[in-house]
């Protein structure tokens, strides 16, 4: 199966008997928020951790793991190697005592509702950021001065080999939309530390913080949030708006009037149309102001021939 892949036999083993979904040439496009990116060789969506560590410990090619495709760019070419996908009830939802164990594979939002309906804040900010645990564990994700270390008591992970371990949060060296963690670690879930709060003022809060999203930020566009990281204490959309990049366009793809450090796929626009923009951006605001964007929405696999 995998010579039908373009993957030469001596650079994977056979795979065995999966319960999860395994699919060829898998069109990533379908499971991006922007709307593109070519096919992937293998797309495997585990059953459990079980079938996760099966599959890793028979195949030798590289691994991407995409949550909801949400802070991602896979490039018109498709990715090589396999692609796994936790699926949404990867991991489950329960509580500890004021704590929350969840699965990566768990959408930030139900998670945040779960928290609403055990009472417990400090979830609030997590209603509002599209993606899955495991992609605001990867990235440490935030919003509205808010982070996912904030809140993180430990996580587990496996490694490349299929095997697990859980690490503290001092243990995770989690910085500004990033941590220290080796690549090819998949997170597997995590423990979430809550203050107890009474359910009405939660629902405020989020509710806050939802309209405070939605009136500025693009939500209901093919996009996938934030494209550059802020710099020190400088928003990226102020410097891109300075840069007179609001409105830009390439292609298929524009920059947001709405919230200008946000990306659009406005009509069939393709990866490249997207990178290409992205690019210009960070050229003409590297012009304008003398300083390097650095992208925050990952950019994956490979150009289209």
């Amino acid at each position: 199966m995998f010579e039908k892949l373009g993957i030469h036999h001596q650079s994977a083993k056979a795979l065995p008997e999966l319960k999860g979904k395994v699919k060829f040439n898998e069109m990533m496009s379908h499971h991006t928020r922007f709307g593109v990116g070519g096919p992937a060789d293998i797309y495997f969506e585990p059953a459990d951790e079980k079938d996760l560590a099966t599959f890793l410990q028979h195949i030798d090619v590289p691994v991407t793991v995409l949550g909801a495709g949400s802070n991602v760019l896979i490039r018109d070419g498709g990715l090589v190697g396999a692609v796994v996908h936790l699926p949404k009830n990867f991991g489950g939802l329960s509580r500890q005592g004021n704590s929350i164990i969840c699965g990566a594979g768990i959408p930030n939002a139900d998670l945040a509702r779960f928290a609403l309906q055990n009472e417990l804040s400090g979830f609030e900010f997590l209603a509002g950021i599209p993606g899955t645990v495991g992609g605001a564990l990867r990235m440490n994700a935030g919003a509205y001065g808010f982070e996912i270390k904030d809140i993180m008591e430990s996580v587990r992970v496996m490694d490349a080999k299929g095997a697990i371990q859980e690490i503290k949060t001092d243990e995770a060296f989690l910085s500004y939309r990033n941590n220290a963690m080796p690549d090819d670690w998949i997170f597997l879930g995590a423990t979430l530390k809550g203050t107890p709060k009474k359910a009405d003022e939660i629902a405020a809060k989020m509710a806050e913080l939802k309209q405070l999203r939605e009136s500025r930020q693009p939500v209901w566009a093919k996009t996938c949030g934030s494209t550059f990281k802020n710099v020190m204490d400088v928003p990226a959309w102020k410097l891109i708006e300075q840069a007179g990049c609001r409105g830009l366009r390439r292609g298929g793809a524009v920059v947001s009037e709405k919230h200008c450090n946000f990306l659009i796929n406005d009509d069939h626009a393709t990866a490249e149309d997207l990178e290409q923009l992205g690019m210009e951006v960070q050229k003409r605001v590297l012009d304008a102001c003398g300083i390097q964007l650095e992208w925050e929405v990952k950019r994956l696999g490979q150009k289209k021939k």
